[in-house]
């Protein structure tokens, strides 16, 4: 792809087709759980309207707030230039409430994308919609037909409810918690003193195996519905059907499957793949597949999305009628957190140093095990991946994924870029972005100091940045930057899939690179919403390049 500053002089050359959209925010009643509460929406509805552009056009979006307070929509994933980002303190002052802004920005991309509130914790409240962008050439698959799939959490409290509830007490939503039953079965198992030291292990560090997810309670959605409304998806047998999957949600992970149908994914984060078929995939917060399945026979499908801690599931059906429904799979046991993602499986560690939700006292110089381009310190045996290791997750980890019934898990390892978006080469500089956090006190960070302390991260317009993600924490972190692409490095050279959105698991070190070819100021964050409001935040400062997109004063 070309620069986006050489992109929109290319736009400027002819007439774009032009497309105008309104939005208002406002607030709805809904009631996922038998609660009715208030919730944001656009347009009337949550999650709001499916936008439709086309590359090429220009789009012009005229955004009225009807809340009592300020609002704003970040268009995610979208190229753009940073005025029209949509960032609060960042890109442009916010809405204020009874104000129209209007958004110009041109279409220079296609896939599946979607829009979300960007203030507060609106997003966690309603404030969120899907995007899908028609390429001007032709896909380089086929389908017949297709359908959204916006998964998304609704929690009876409010978002700075809940917020307000972690600082107070950080296990406040977790469900999960090990009894004496489990500890019972734990000395069956592996024996008194084996357990008994498990469990001064993880109270020494003040964290519990459990700490999968830090907000239960949640009503899992699929394009608003919950599992007994059960959004149904139509299809006529042996069409192939598109499935575009956006994980909406302010803190869930899913695994998703459809039993009985294999999964062809064609699409990570709008971006075209090399199709690859698995029966069951991972999707981060804030990330988006396409898949196409082809269901051949008369009968009804169910989309399965199960959370990653296994404390609930958002389902919704396939069939070739309303009303018809499918067998709906039970929640598998939940998975536990290891010592390995903690780090404690790796040698030369002072686990004394270590803070209460965090690694930061580690010698990463002892860590090479983690690092998935040196998987010569792995032990292979301990990681489930059909035959081969998973190098996203830390050996032994309590987080890699495993299939339901057998077949195969997708992983990043598997994503093959369908055109290289730019040419490969060396990155001029490496940047490390280590993320570390304090679960007891509840506050994220990045290399150990939050938002508000830290000083902005400076790039060079034209440089190609390599980014080294270090998870010194617990938890998956599903990191965002604004503006511009991220290629994971996945060891395929100009074949890497290029992301928005990386998921970097726990005790892991992940790469990626990015052509810094965008001028301005930029959102760089967890997109873990409560990480993200505690401080695991940074702005990006790109300077240099082109007059015509200069930094804001």
């Amino acid at each position: 792809m070309a620069t986006l500053v050489a992109m929109l002089a290319s736009l400027a050359t002819g007439p774009a087709v032009a497309g105008t959209y309104d939005l208002v925010i406002d607030t709805v009643t809904v009631d996922h759980s038998g609660t009715p509460k208030q919730a944001i929406a656009y347009n009337g509805q949550t999650p709001g309207p499916t936008l439709r552009f086309k590359e090429g056009e220009e789009v012009t979006i005229n955004v009225t707030n009807r809340l009592s307070e300020s609002t704003s929509i970040h268009w995610h994933g979208l190229i753009l230039p940073p005025d029209q980002d949509g960032v609060p303190g960042i890109s442009f002052p916010g809405i204020a409430p009874g104000e129209t802004f209007t958004y110009r920005f041109p279409i220079v991309q296609s896939g599946t994308y979607w829009f979300h509130s960007h203030s507060g914790m609106q997003e966690q409240d309603g404030a969120y919609g899907s995007i899908v962008i028609e390429p001007k050439d032709r896909e380089p698959f086929k389908f017949d037909r297709e359908h959204v799939v916006v998964l998304s959490d609704s929690h009876d409290h409010s978002g700075h409810r809940i917020l307000s509830n972690l600082k107070k007490m950080s296990d406040y939503y977790n469900r999960q918690q090990r009894t004496v039953g489990d500890f019972l079965r734990d000395v069956e198992e592996k024996g008194l003193s084996a357990t008994v030291q498990d469990r001064l292990d993880w109270g020494e560090m003040r964290m519990m195996a459990t700490d999968v997810a830090d907000v239960q309670g949640y009503t899992l959605l699929v394009n608003g519905k919950n599992p007994e409304q059960n959004w149904t998806g139509l299809f006529t047998p042996g069409e192939r059907v598109r499935l575009r999957f956006i994980n909406a949600s302010a803190m869930t992970y899913f695994d998703v499957r459809i039993p009985g149908l294999d999964l062809l994914v064609v699409q990570a984060d709008g971006n075209n793949v090399q199709p690859v078929k698995v029966d069951e995939f991972r999707i981060a917060v804030a990330e988006t597949y396409d898949v196409i399945v082809r269901p051949t026979e008369d009968r009804a499908y169910t989309i399965f999305a199960e959370t990653m801690s296994r404390a609930g599931y958002a389902r919704a059906t396939l069939a070739p009628q309303d009303g018809m429904q499918a067998e709906v799979p039970t929640l598998r046991a939940p998975d536990r957190l290891t010592m390995a993602d903690m780090g404690m499986a790796h040698e030369g560690m002072d686990h004394a140093s270590m803070g209460h939700g965090s690694m930061a006292g580690m010698d990463h110089s002892n860590m090479a095990g983690m690092d998935h381009s040196k998987m010569a310190g792995m032990d292979h045996s301990k990681m489930a991946m059909g035959d081969k290791p998973d190098p996203f997750y830390a050996p032994g980890s309590g987080l890699t994924p495993k299939p339901a019934d057998g077949g195969k898990f997708l992983s990043y390892a598997d994503l093959r870029a369908q055109k290289p978006l730019y040419p490969d080469r060396e990155a001029t500089r490496e940047i490390e972005l280590r993320l570390t956090g304090n679960m007891e006190r509840y506050i994220w960070s990045i290399n150990g100091v939050k938002y508000s302390d830290a000083e902005p991260i400076r790039l060079r317009y034209g440089e190609r940045v390599r980014f080294k993600f270090v998870n010194e924490t617990m938890m998956t972190h599903p990191m965002h930057l604004h503006g511009m692409w991220s290629i994971l490095d996945t060891g395929k050279g100009k074949w890497d899939p290029v992301k928005h959105v990386v998921s970097v698991a726990p005790g892991m070190t992940v790469y990626t690179e990015t052509e810094v070819d965008a001028p301005g100021q930029w959102a760089f964050h967890c997109h873990l919403m409560y990480h993200m409001a505690t401080g695991m935040f940074r702005k990006v400062i790109v300077e240099g390049g082109p007059q015509s997109a200069a930094l804001p004063n």
